[in-house]
């Protein structure tokens, strides 16, 4: 049938589906075992969400319908090409995938907290950092003690490492 003859009210727009934290072309998809039940119970929830769909409005109920599958076929494209990395089996004297560090800015003389998680589990309020977060790639495979280099724009910061842990 010709778009001539479709009543305006009845054509419906794609709907957008904001894409998942950014994880770079060619970089493993690597999660600690929280992120990957996150993962997971992000899935459920959304699988009931689907399911609690009210059927009274029929343009209504496929649209959030649209939102819900492409926000699982993302979320089953991570699930699927995670690596989980279990922190208490990296080399614990040295800042891993999944490692607490606290340091010092140098130079500002304050200290921080971080956990270095994956890219989906990443929440600053948390204090978790994505490891491929500029920060986190500065003070991976340093050791207690040392000083990390952390570039940021022009500028160039250093950072001490106090402690390591995994919990």
């Amino acid at each position: 049938m010709s778009r001539g003859f479709v009543k305006e009210e009845d054509q419906e727009e794609a709907p957008i589906i904001p894409p998942r934290a950014a994880l770079p072309a060619g970089v493993t998809n690597y999660v600690t075992p929280v992120g990957m039940e996150e993962l997971l119970e992000e899935k459920k929830q959304l699988e009931q969400e689907r399911a609690a769909l009210d059927p009274e409005n029929e343009m209504e109920r496929r649209r959030a319908q649209a939102v819900i599958d492409g926000n699982v076929n993302l979320l089953n494209e991570r699930i699927n090409s995670a690596r989980i990395i279990q922190p208490k089996e990296q080399a614990q004297d040295e800042v891993r995938f999944g490692a607490v560090v606290e340091f010092m800015d140098l130079e500002k003389k304050f200290t921080q907290k971080f956990q270095i998680v994956g890219v989906d589990e990443a929440d600053i309020k948390k204090q978790k950092i994505a490891f491929v977060a500029p920060i986190a790639r500065a003070l991976t495979g340093k050791k207690a003690g040392e000083t990390a280099e952390f570039k940021m724009g022009t500028a160039s910061r250093k950072l001490k490492i106090l402690t390591i842990n995994y919990n």
